[in-house]
């Protein structure tokens, strides 16, 4: 049964990640937990999907590739705004956590994530005052990689223009981006 001809009471969900593998894993995952899955891997497809069908649920990969994630977030809120919206990603920084929530996404989690995880996080309306400090301040790679995390983001994801910013060559910053991403 596709999407469109679900039970109207499955809970729709977009799925936005360019990994085809990763999405089809999760997709069919969510799919057997209730939900009716819409997926795609940008961000073009994302909006005619939600402007066609608009989900209460949205799981959005941070890096599409050459798309920027958090851009779909204020799109989906003005779709509905009681749509939950998790953000997640391979590439993350607190620089991009705190805007993906200033953006009005319901939670951030790093890959990998479980399904329970993401679906926890669907249902969190509350921060968590008990979360612990990390044992020791940030490494110095760690700190580069949040500077270059928020330079990204000032340049809404566009890697020419951090570059510049940095006063970096682009293929400088995209070969700093890599050996880093696990920051």
């Amino acid at each position: 049964m596709s999407c469109a001809d679900s039970p109207a009471e499955k809970p729709r969900l977009l799925l936005v990640d360019d990994n085809d593998t990763f999405r089809r894993t999760l997709a069919n995952a969510l799919a057997r937990r209730g939900f009716c899955v819409d997926q795609t891997a940008g961000v073009a497809g994302a909006l005619t999907l939600a402007r066609r069908h608009p989900p209460r649920y949205a799981i959005v990969d941070l890096n599409l590739g050459a798309d920027f994630g958090l851009t779909l977030i204020p799109p989906l809120r003005r779709l509905a705004q009681d749509m939950r919206i998790v953000v997640l990603t391979g590439y993350a920084s607190i620089a991009t956590a705190v805007e993906s929530i200033r953006l009005g996404a319901t939670h951030y989690l790093a890959k990998p994530a479980e399904v329970e995880e993401i679906l926890a996080a669907f249902e969190r309306t509350d921060g968590d005052s008990e979360t612990p400090l990390p044992p020791s301040p940030m490494s110095l790679a760690q700190l580069e990689w949040e500077h270059l995390q928020r330079t990204l983001l000032d340049h809404e994801g566009n890697i020419s223009a951090a570059a510049r910013a940095l006063g970096l060559h682009r293929r400088s910053l995209q070969r700093k981006l890599r050996k880093h991403a696990r920051w």
